[in-house]
């Protein structure tokens, strides 16, 4: 067994939430927080893509991750911590420092982006971050924002790596090859859906749960959707995974977190909708759309 951590159920990928004055909130932090583990969350990844972790400086990042860590140990919740880097060395040293977070159970370390390394470098780079990491690993593959992927046989190869637990498989399909991950993967490593709209299929095929941008809005479905997938309640599944489709496209409208934090926004639950640049807010007609689709789901 390469790990034994357990990443079974629906992992929310916190936003970061910024006052009227563009202040880091921390108390909507904290308030977001508490509402998805009461709604059922396996745990939070904590600056992952969707909490825009490269907008904040290393004291509004800090403050972040010490206020999600208060929340989930107060309530014996677990937290993820994104910590991946186009660089080694920092990798290593940002897994390092997120293994001192109290309530921290794994690193989520995005495949090396921009510079554009060969696969045999990124299945070295993941090897050598493993190898230093006092908490285990979960890889996160995700080729349109990385610039580069993993394909099965590397995969397969960091499956049976010590101390990396699983993968967010993110490749915008269902494809043959995490298929092939999902059927020949040995115990300890574990498959996360990464594209929303495919999290119900894959746990079917035998992945064991999601880091879901989606679930910040009707979080209560998206778990029981995951909990009907993996309890083989594939009828049940199926009708919440149609009813929670639209809000898919409607929230991946425009880049995310854009239009979900336009929506809790419009929800009251948190204080303003602004992202910073060079991402922009959403526009209204997309902010509309998610809360149709939101409404519509929970009917």
């Amino acid at each position: 067994m390469t790990s034994d951590l357990d990443l079974r159920g629906v992992w929310v990928p916190l936003i970061t939430p910024f006052d009227a004055a563009g202040a880091v909130d921390l108390a909507a932090v904290k308030r977001l927080c508490e509402e998805y583990l009461t709604a059922g969350a396996a745990g939070i990844v904590a600056c992952g893509t969707t909490g825009e972790p490269s907008s904040l400086d290393s004291g509004e990042k800090q403050a972040v991750l010490e206020t999600i860590s208060r929340v989930c140990t107060a309530r014996g919740a677990r937290i993820i911590v994104g910590t991946g880097t186009y660089d080694t060395r920092t990798t290593i040293a940002a897994t390092q420092a997120a293994a001192d977070l109290p309530g921290t159970v794994g690193a989520l370390v995005v495949v090396p982006y921009y510079v554009r390394p060969s696969e045999a470098g990124i299945v070295e780079h993941y090897k050598a971050v493993a190898a230093a990491s006092s908490i285990p690993i979960v890889l996160y593959n995700i080729p349109a924002r990385s610039g580069r992927g993993l394909g099965t046989a590397s995969l397969l190869e960091l499956a049976n790596t010590p101390n990396i637990a699983g993968v967010k498989q993110a490749v915008g399909s269902l494809d043959h090859s995490t298929l092939e991950v999902l059927a020949e993967s040995p115990a300890g490593f574990s498959v996360l859906g990464g594209d929303d709209s495919f999290h119900f299929p894959t746990v079917c095929m035998g992945g064991v749960g999601a880091i879901c941008a989606s679930a910040h809005v009707a979080t209560e479905r998206w778990v029981a959707m995951i909990e009907c997938g993996l309890a083989g309640k594939l009828e049940d599944g199926r009708v919440h995974a149609e009813a929670l489709l639209p809000i898919v496209a409607a929230g991946f409208a425009e880049p995310n977190p854009a239009v979900f934090k336009g929506a809790l926004h419009a929800q009251g639950r948190i204080a303003s909708p602004n992202v910073r640049l060079p991402q922009m807010n959403a526009s209204p007609a997309s902010v509309d759309a998610l809360l149709a689709a939101i409404e519509h789901a929970s009917r």
